[in-house]
């Protein structure tokens, strides 16, 4: 299961999120075995942000995935979660973030896989 949180500092309207979140539910198919069926979106906006001391317009997703994929796999979804953010907010590529995390172990249906 996938989980994306997205923060940024704009502020989304209702369309604007269930766009985001439909953009990054079809582009997580790029990563094997990841699917929109399984996906958690959190999306927060109208964040106080800030980026070398100073307050910016700016998005951060942390993507966290249960398994481990190729580099080349999180690579194609970054650029397209890129793309998609950009589309939605206006933001340019230069603010926006993204980590990618891998996890062995997660817990889900009341126990732990």
């Amino acid at each position: 299961m996938p989980y994306i949180a997205v923060n940024t500092s704009k502020k989304l309207s209702d369309e604007q999120k269930d766009t985001l979140k439909a953009a990054l539910g079809e582009r997580i198919a790029v990563i094997p075995g990841k699917s929109e069926a399984r996906l958690m979106v959190d999306i927060a906006d109208g964040h106080t942000m800030y980026m070398a001391g100073e307050k910016r317009e700016l998005a951060f997703l942390d993507v966290r995935c249960f398994g481990a994929t190729e580099f080349a796999n999180k690579k194609a979804f970054t650029e397209a979660a890129f793309q998609a953010v950009q589309q939605t907010t206006g933001l340019p590529e230069n603010a926006i973030y993204l980590t990618y995390s891998e996890f062995a172990n997660w817990g889900t249906g009341g126990s732990m896989k």
